[in-house]
């Protein structure tokens, strides 16, 4: 079985030579720091920790409070948008079931409220 698995892996190393037109194949190690990060090097305006962050003008600081107010008015137009609301029917249903569970809880404080008031003065009382 082994020599099975050694003849398999030699057949794989032994490839044939690829085409001057065919892509090279891309090793599976992971690249260097620098090279996944070229942004940095390249200086993209973040700042590392070797550096200070650089001075904003007031201008970039905010917009303007009308801009700020319509683009926060229409992501909220978007978002709304994308919400399923209800029918009627799956409304009153809601609501009934909501109504009956908050009846049922009132109802349960109230007796364990009874309940405890009567042992706390039957105890002490």
């Amino acid at each position: 079985m082994s020599d099975d698995r050694a003849h398999e892996t030699a057949d794989r190393l032994e490839q044939p030579e690829a085409s001057p037109n065919a892509p090279e194949p891309v090793a599976a190690v992971p690249r260097a720091r620098s090279a996944r990060r070229p942004a940095e090097a390249q200086g993209s305006g973040i700042a590392g920790k070797d550096h200070p962050t650089r001075a904003r003008g007031a201008t970039e600081t905010k917009a303007a409070a009308p801009a700020r107010l319509i683009r926060f008015l229409r992501e909220v137009v978007s978002e709304l948008s994308k919400v399923i609301w209800p029918s009627r029917r799956e409304l009153v249903i809601y609501t009934a079931v909501v109504l009956v569970f908050v009846s049922f809880m009132v109802a349960f404080v109230a007796l364990l409220d009874m309940g405890l008031g009567r042992a706390v003065l039957s105890v002490f009382g």
